[in-house]
């Protein structure tokens, strides 16, 4: 029977399960060109074979059933290093397009979490992701399937550059998700530019088309972050994200992030066990591992739970309104 005769949830089990099984993952090996299998391995610009089998397999899904038509497609290792021990910055983003053999490993972000005090500390390092849900509020990355959807681009504030104020606007490439994933829309989950607007004020401005009823604009400082961490969105420098907006633009693609839950639950037993993760078939960032000991999956039937309940205790009184914006100074 050919993988693509089964329903996806079933063939995305079946290959979550493959890393376990070498006889399995030779043959799904061999299948892939020679070009792209020199870019297979868990060195510096290479994508783990797991990833990329599961990425190449969602992707093969996805145009079989017409729902994909781009020549590329994406994938993601977020148990990589967002940064190397040298300080630059480290590849785990994807962007593989075999029809004219090419493979490109860029820099990305991945969610910060939370630490909600006295209660559950989820919070990622700024190096290493050790927490992963899908539970909406967590700012955490869910691994799993997506599909890219619709861009949104919203004004975000003005910022001097130059020595003229300008505009930022930021486009975001929202992404669709099936199973653990499903939730992508509700949780805002997407990619954009990692560039925000800091310390923020409020500057008169009466001609922008963006001026609110009194006539002022947001202004504050452009802040790149593109090594940092994400509300559990994926972030890519600015002229990456230029690049991949423009490759999808009516063109969606298939966007796979490792891991997903059963490999970070199966990961986390085998350290446990003190088990070596390449004799059980299983991955994980060498590098990573030891900075984080364990990894940890908040489903969201646990966190979410949580989450709600420390909204509700630090909720302002309904009468309450969040103060305007200090004016600026100079």
């Amino acid at each position: 029977m050919q993988l693509k005769s089964l329903p996806f949830n079933i063939i995305m089990i079946i290959l979550a399960f493959s890393v376990f099984s070498p006889a399995f993952a030779a043959a799904n090996t061999s299948k892939i060109p020679a070009w792209l299998q020199a870019h297979v391995g868990t060195g510096k610009g290479k994508i783990a074979p797991v990833v990329l089998k599961r990425a190449r397999a969602l992707y093969q899904i996805k145009v079989s059933k017409g729902e994909v038509k781009n020549p590329c497609y994406f994938a993601m290792d977020a148990t990589r290093p967002s940064t190397l021990r040298n300080g630059k910055l480290g590849g785990r983003f994807y962007i593989i397009c075999e029809a004219d053999k090419s493979f490109r490993a860029i820099s990305s972000g991945y969610g910060s979490g939370r630490n909600l005090r006295g209660i559950a500390n989820f919070k990622n390092g700024r190096r290493c992701a050790k927490n992963f849900s899908n539970a909406e509020g967590s700012k955490l990355t869910m691994g799993g399937g997506y599909v890219t959807a619709e861009t949104r681009t919203s004004f975000k504030g003005y910022f001097r550059k130059a020595g003229k104020l300008r505009p930022f606007l930021r486009t975001f490439l929202q992404f669709e998700g099936e199973g653990d994933t499903a939730n992508a829309r509700e949780r805002l989950i997407g990619g954009h530019q990692a560039v925000m607007l800091r310390r923020l004020c409020r500057r008169k401005n009466q001609k922008s088309p963006y001026a609110d009823k009194e006539g002022f604009v947001p202004y504050g400082r452009l802040t790149n972050y593109t090594a940092g961490r994400s509300s559990g969105c994926t972030t890519w420098s600015p002229s990456y994200s230029k690049q991949i907006v423009a490759m999808v633009k009516e063109k969606p693609t298939t966007l796979y992030i490792y891991p997903e839950s059963g490999d970070i639950d199966a990961v986390a037993k085998a350290v446990k066990a003190r088990k070596s993760l390449s004799r059980v078939g299983l991955y994980w960032s060498a590098s990573c591992l030891r900075a984080i000991r364990s990894p940890k999956f908040w489903p969201k039937e646990k966190l979410e739970p949580i989450i709600a309940q420390h909204r509700k205790d630090h909720s302002p009184p309904p009468e309450w309104k969040s103060p305007p914006l200090p004016i600026c100074r100079g």
